[in-house]
């Protein structure tokens, strides 16, 4: 089993900057690839970025050269880097696992609780 959670959560205004973090404990080495998911009310959970043990980076169209995911795997510690933020970027942002490259929810098989990122603008 392997436990994730996130923190750095919070209120920004449009144009400002939030860093996440995700951190993991448990069987660890079960988190080759790690990514960032975030679901706004009524929507379905979106993929936004994924990065390999090796640090092999993939990001979705809506958020590539605003965000960066980066980890550090001594401390067991994913992170999320989050500039230039929108108000369409507000959504429960949320850590997962997987054994393969994927972008689907359903091919991530551990999960964090979420935190609230809301942009104002």
């Amino acid at each position: 089993q392997v436990q994730l959670v996130e923190s750095g959560g919070g209120l920004v205004q449009a144009g400002g900057s939030l860093r996440l973090s995700c951190a993991a404990s448990g069987r660890t080495s079960s988190t080759y690839y790690m990514g960032w998911f975030r679901q706004a009310p009524g929507k379905e959970r979106e993929f936004v970025a994924r990065i390999s043990w090796s640090g092999n980076t993939y990001y979705a169209d809506s958020v590539k050269g605003r965000f960066t995911i980066s980890r550090d795997n001594a401390k067991n510690t994913l992170y999320l880097q989050m500039n230039s933020l929108k108000p369409e970027d507000t959504a429960v942002y949320y850590c997962a696992a997987a054994s393969l490259p994927r972008t689907a929810p359903s091919e991530y098989y551990y999960w964090g609780q979420g935190t609230q990122v809301t942009v104002s603008s």
